[in-house]
Order: structure tokens, then C-alpha cells, then sequence
């Protein structure tokens, strides 16, 4: 094959890319418009039960609850939420990466399958089966928190966070790590009406609390599926960029190649013509 028929179907190749990324970026862009959409509107409720948390805690009462005060004893557990799919940029190696700095001996739960054989290869307990994180419900990420708390009232676990990838603006996302037990509510300005709780606030609280961080992992689920699109998007657009440079780039080389063919050529024609 010449040159020339390599560059050409190189080009083809390359116009094909394009057309496959410039698409997958579209698909990406209307994902993170809606989850984006989502991610606002559970901020709604998962907002106004803390306001409710704290309402109770600025009372004046000491509560004994182990959510709030700790103890000493059990694991440190790691809730580590993946994307079930690659093709989105450096998202799932940024969150590879934390989780490496993590100690080998405290147990993970892993939600998205992407990274669950790359964690387990690399000598960490996961605690839990491959758990898709696309499309998971608030009731399937509740059912999993409540077993952990379940275990933390019994003295297994002594904290809960969980690894996520904050969503700053649709290219800046970064992965953190979030506290959920023992829970940490910061003190505000506001001041709250006071409010009357049937039963007693002291005896809703620990209810309370349990809901408070089902909704506070599914709101980080909703976050990091929002970053994962907003990744996918970049890497996408990237991509597409790439592509349409480098087939500048091969057309060019095409079009100097085959100018340089038509002045050998004529170069030969006015050569066997002269020796004539």
C-alpha cells in the first residue's frame, strides 16, 4: 500500500471516531442534564431533614446516642461508589487511586462494578456482591446503610464514610470522602422554631438520624453519577477535538503527498519529452 492509500484510510478511520465520539458526547450531555436535574431536586428533601436534625439538637437535652457520640470499638468501613462503565476520562482511576491509600485491612462495600475486580485484585475485602450504581434506587442504597447501621449499634463498625466524586461544575470533580457515622451536624446561625415532636425529640432522634444518612448516601450516589457524566462529556468532547485535529493533520499530509505525485509526475513527463 502506498502513502498515499495509507493516509487515506487513516482519514476514514479517524472521520469514523469522530462521528462515534461527537455522538457519545451528545448521549453524555442529555445524561447529565437530567441527573443534574435529580441530583437538585433530592437536595430539596435530603436538605430539610437536616434542618429538622437540627432543630432537635439545638434543644436542650443531652442525648446519649451512639450515632452522635461514637464508641471505640469495631471497623472503620468504607462505602466506595465506582461507574458500571469506562469510557469517562480519569473518574474511575481518581477514585482508584484513593482508595489504595486506604489500609488493606478495613472492609469496603463497593457500589458500581467498573473498579469491584480491580479493588479485590489489589488485596481489599469487599463486603458486599457487584452492585450496578447506574439507575440505583433510594430503597436498594437505604436496604445497605441499614445493615450498616445495624452493625454499628452492635459495636462492629466505629465509622462509616464513604468515597464519592463531588460534582463542583461540569469539569471540575473531585473524589472526597464523607463521614457518615458518627454523625456530624455543624452548628449554624439560623435559629429554629421551636418544634413539638410526638413521642418525645429525644426518642425520634435515633430514627431520625437513620434516615438522615440513608438520605445522605443516596445524595452522594446522585452526585457521583452526575460527576460521571460530566466526565464522560469531557472525555468525549476531548476525544472529538483530538480526532478533528488529527484528521486535519492526515488531510493535510494527504494533499502534500499528492501534490509531490503529480510534480514527480509531470517532472517525468517534461524529462522523457526533453530526450526526445
Amino acid at each position: 500500500m502506498s502513502d498515499k492509500q495509507a493516509l487515506k484510510a487513516r482519514i476514514k478511520s479517524i472521520k469514523t471516531t469522530h462521528k462515534i465520539t461527537s455522538a457519545m458526547e451528545l448521549i453524555a450531555s442529555a445524561k447529565l442534564n437530567r441527573q443534574k436535574n435529580v441530583m437538585f431536586e433530592n437536595r430539596v428533601y435530603a436538605s430539610s431533614l437536616q434542618d429538622v436534625l437540627r432543630a432537635i439538637l439545638n434543644g436542650d437535652f443531652e442525648s446519649d446516642s451512639l450515632y452522635l457520640n461514637g464508641h471505640e470499638k469495631g471497623d472503620v468501613v468504607h462505602m466506595v461508589i465506582t461507574s458500571d462503565m469506562g469510557l469517562c476520562g480519569a473518574y474511575n482511576a481518581n477514585v482508584l487511586k484513593e482508595v489504595l491509600k486506604l489500609p488493606k485491612d478495613e472492609p469496603l462495600y463497593v457500589l458500581g462494578t467498573k473498579l469491584y475486580k480491580s479493588i479485590k485484585e489489589a488485596g481489599y475485602t469487599i463486603k458486599n456482591e457487584p452492585i450496578g450504581v447506574d439507575g440505583l434506587s433510594y430503597e436498594a442504597s437505604a436496604k445497605l446503610i441499614r445493615e450498616l447501621l445495624r452493625d454499628y449499634q452492635k459495636g462492629q463498625i466505629k465509622r462509616i464514610d464513604v468515597l464519592f466524586t463531588h460534582f463542583k461544575n461540569a469539569v471540575s470533580f473531585i473524589p472526597e470522602f464523607k463521614v457518615i457515622l458518627p454523625l456530624e451536624v455543624k452548628e449554624e446561625a439560623k435559629k429554629y422554631d421551636p418544634l413539638l415532636f410526638e413521642p418525645r425529640s429525644e426518642v425520634v432522634l435515633d430514627d431520625l438520624i437513620e434516615k438522615t444518612c440513608e438520605s445522605m448516601v443516596y445524595a452522594l450516589v446522585l452526585e457521583a453519577r452526575t460527576s460521571e457524566q460530566a466526565s464522560r462529556r469531557l472525555a468525549m468532547e476531548n476525544a472529538s477535538d483530538n480526532a478533528e485535529d488529527l484528521q486535519n493533520e492526515l488531510t493535510l499530509a494527504y494533499n502534500q503527498a499528492r501534490q509531490a505525485s503529480i510534480t514527480q509526475e509531470i517532472t517525468e513527463i517534461v524529462a522523457g519529452a526533453d530526450a526526445l
